[in-house]
């Protein structure tokens, strides 16, 4: 079942409460749709360093779409139940990571396996993934905390690090494969 899409500005009501540019794009597991904000883009851009070209954003969008793929395949509610069970919330924080970098590997999935069902209609240009990596390095929480408070606090993490980020994008990209995207063991 494919999600629903919306596109917003400023802010929009959603199945998870009231989305806000703030927030960037996300996916409500709830009412199953992606929201992406427009303003997003030029904040990755001016804000956060990363590259505002085509792959980078369809980067970002790719992962949002692995959370759906979380969601249909029970990922997001195992992380849920686990995240209620866990003694503290960097042991919560910890499933959170887990599952966002998963989300990071099947955008990577998606970027190899892209040229491929499209018939060679959509397809990788020379320097694509470096823009999804330079994209990954921005929005790492390592990166991201350095830039608003001047350190960086691990067990506060909810993403993943840049590193992080970076290498399961890959993962998922050379690989092509999303069984290779197991981000929990």
């Amino acid at each position: 079942k494919k999600p629903n899409t919306v596109i917003y500005t400023q802010g929009t009501g959603t199945g998870c409460g009231y989305g806000q540019a703030a927030m960037g794009p996300f996916y409500c597991p709830a009412d199953q749709t992606i929201y992406l904000d427009l303003s997003f883009w030029q904040q990755m851009e001016t804000q956060l360093g990363a590259s505002g070209a085509d792959f980078a954003r369809a980067y970002v969008i790719a992962h949002e779409f692995g959370h759906h793929v979380q969601t249909l395949t029970g990922a997001s509610q195992q992380v849920r139940k686990a995240q209620q069970q866990a003694r503290n919330q960097a042991e919560a924080n910890k499933y959170s990571v887990a599952l966002e970098l998963q989300a990071d590997c099947y955008a990577g999935v998606w970027a190899a396996r892209a040229a491929e069902a499209s018939n060679g209609q959509v397809a990788l240009e020379r320097g694509d993934m470096a823009e999804g990596l330079k994209t990954a390095n921005a929005i790492g929480d390592d990166m991201l905390q350095k830039r608003s408070t001047g350190r960086v606090s691990p067990e506060g993490f909810t993403h993943g690090s840049a590193e992080q980020r970076m290498e399961w994008l890959t993962r998922g990209y050379e690989s092509g494969d999303p069984r290779q995207c197991d981000t929990f063991n």
